[in-house]
């Protein structure tokens, strides 16, 4: 399973960026899928993700500016980014897990994601 994020660039604080996963190989039916991001010396923070049913979740931080989605043969992975403030700056990655999995880092039941992009950086500048 290869996991590829695209979209990444440098845009100005208020402006909108659309990240795209494109997914590879095969993932075990009954798999979860997330959006995660990391700056340099912090934790890795889970931003979005979407459970095995199909539920989307985001994370409170970006509630209400980040909207997740895939595409209808889940191949594909989005993370649409609104209002964008310089707190978003990070290196945002894709992840999948399968075989049932949760992909809420909250959830009791969570154990890891087992499949990761490389990232794809995103720079706000005010």
């Amino acid at each position: 399973v290869q996991l590829v994020e695209s979209g990444g660039g440098q845009v100005q604080s208020g402006e909108f960026l659309k990240l795209s996963c494109a997914v590879s190989g095969n993932l075990e039916r009954g798999y979860c899928m997330a959006w995660f991001r990391q700056v340099p010396g912090r934790e890795r923070e889970e931003v979005a993700f979407i459970e095995t049913d199909g539920r989307p979740s985001v994370a409170n931080s970006v509630l209400g500016r980040f909207t997740i989605s895939q595409n209808n043969a889940k191949n594909a992975l989005y993370l649409e980014m609104s209002d964008l403030k310089s707190e978003d700056t990070a290196t945002y990655y894709c992840a999948a897990a399968d075989y049932g999995a949760t992909c809420d880092s909250t959830n009791e039941y969570y154990y890891g994601m087992d499949y990761w992009g490389k990232g794809t950086l995103v720079t706000i500048s005010s």
